[in-house]
């Protein structure tokens, strides 16, 4: 389960970095939390397929915490630890970054608790080999 209160420095793996764009906004003018959210699924899923050795399917989002909010123009970057891995199943750890503007220090806006399935070519779950993080 993610920390409940922000750290100072990322943890983890540096899986995607993007740009906050105004098309992307709510009324209020901040980013959409589900644009957020699907920014970190495809950063997890980028390292769970890694660790699978090859497709991986997202069957839950277990938890999920916003610190502060997003901005038009931001440098968004998700970092990704696995945290657990089963039979056929990997949670991983996806915390989101940014940088006002793209200068400054990061600010740890968000975090949330991924789990991915390895599936074969059919769809159908697989056994994952690699079980060491």
């Amino acid at each position: 389960m993610p920390k409940a209160v922000p750290h100072e420095k990322p943890q983890g793996e540096l899986s995607l970095r993007v740009l906050a764009m105004p098309a992307d906004t709510n009324p209020s003018g901040h980013i959409f939390g589900g644009w957020v959210l699907g920014q970190m699924d495809i950063a997890g899923g980028i390292h769970a397929a890694g660790q699978a050795g090859g497709r991986v399917a997202t069957v839950a989002v277990d938890a999920m915490v916003f610190h502060k909010p997003v901005h038009v123009g931001d440098e968004v970057t998700c970092y990704t630890r696995i945290t657990r891995i089963g039979r056929t199943s990997i949670a991983v750890t996806v915390e989101t970054w940014v940088r006002r503007q793209r200068l400054g220090e990061p600010i740890h806006v968000t975090e949330g608790l991924f789990t991915y399935v390895a599936i074969d070519t059919h769809g159908n779950p697989q056994e994952i080999l690699n079980k060491t993080i």
